[in-house]
């Protein structure tokens, strides 16, 4: 008997801050590549996989809040991610036939070495009072993942503590 794949989670991925004057081709490639050409191949080969499965399975994208919002000299890597949350819908159009669900997160400031160096006002920023952590996704990947919540399917879900919805003034 063969083996079962029952989830993908495409998390790979990187960026380059670059001037956008200066940004190569190549390096826009590579971005490009790595994250949304990445996706795209990871979760076509396991949805092979998956289709012949009776129960399907589930794909996640890790996309990025960059999606949605930007820094400057970002473009590559927001435009990656922009991609990633659309390619999401787009097979999770295509795939639903065949009972595989693709979702995918959007992380804000998911910290993942330091976060004891960080300081309280890195904290206070966030609506929730806090930068976030990895358990953070690995909740949201449980949670998208489990056969229960089978009617969430072609969604972004954004992991931010409030961030992309908050209004930014100086003062």
């Amino acid at each position: 008997m063969g083996k079962r794949r029952n989830v993908l989670i495409n998390s790979a991925g990187f960026g380059i801050t670059k001037s956008l004057f200066e940004l190569t081709v190549e390096e826009w490639d590579s971005v490009l590549n790595a994250n949304l050409r990445g996706a795209f191949l990871c979760g076509r080969e396991a949805a092979n996989q998956m289709k012949t499965q009776s129960e399907g399975g589930s794909i996640i994208h890790i996309a990025s809040t960059r999606a949605l919002m930007s820094e400057p000299n970002t473009e590559a890597y927001a435009a990656s991610k922009g991609g990633m949350v659309a390619l999401t819908h787009a097979m999770a159009a295509s795939l639903a036939p065949y009972k595989i669900r693709v979702n995918s997160i959007s992380p804000g400031w998911i910290e993942t070495r330091h976060y004891d160096e960080l300081r309280k006002q890195d904290h206070n920023q966030h609506w929730s009072g806090r930068v976030g952590r990895p358990e953070d996704i690995v909740r949201a990947c449980i949670y998208l993942t489990d056969l229960n919540n089978d009617f969430v399917n072609g969604t972004n879900l954004i992991i931010d503590g409030g961030m992309t919805h908050k209004m930014i003034y100086e003062e």
